[in-house]
């Protein structure tokens, strides 16, 4: 049976990224909480595929929405940092990235991912889990999809700022509407 993550200080990662400059340098939470910054954290299969890059490129077209909301994005599979900045270097039109708005973290001895809860251990490769934390460290935000499925750029944003009012949030809450 799977531990319940949510609730609980989140684990602590630090990995080798490529930086929205094209350069190679590192991501940790430590970092982004020593900013108090939120975390987004979100893990895909790998790299060069089909429906990975229709989602990190919708968080990257919103990557100013998550900045306003005092948000960090870090994206993770467990490819190297070569093969994330070479898909960088790949135009959109080819299936590539082109520019991100936020850095790719390499996991590539699956550490995080295992910590995480989304390792497929038996193809090396991660689920398409995110997480949200908070700039104490706390896990307030798990989803685990199937890897057929992407995410929705829209949730994200609501369950962050739906964390961040600090109340009671009722079913298909939106922000702007009262808490209870």
């Amino acid at each position: 049976m799977a531990e319940r993550m949510v609730g609980k200080q989140a684990p602590r990662f630090e990995m080798d990224a490529v930086m929205t400059n094209k350069e190679f340098g590192k991501v940790s939470l430590e970092e982004n909480m020593k900013n108090d910054k939120w975390t987004v954290l979100y893990f895909y299969p790998m790299d060069f595929t089909f429906v990975c890059p229709t989602e990190i490129t919708a968080l990257s077209d919103r990557y100013e929405e998550f900045e306003d909301l005092d948000a960090e994005v870090v994206g993770v599979s467990t490819d190297t940092i070569h093969t994330h900045l070479a898909w960088i270097n790949t135009s959109r039109d080819d299936n590539g990235l082109g520019e991100l708005n936020y850095p790719l973290a390499a996991d590539t001895n699956h550490k995080v991912a295992k910590d995480y809860g989304v390792l497929i251990e038996e193809e090396g490769i991660a689920l398409r889990g995110l997480f949200i934390i908070s700039p104490e460290g706390e896990l307030m935000h798990s989803t685990i999809n199937h890897n057929n499925v992407g995410r929705d750029v829209d949730e994200v944003l609501r369950v962050l700022q739906a964390l961040q009012t600090g109340g009671l949030c009722p079913a298909n809450w939106k922000p702007g509407q009262n808490t209870l």
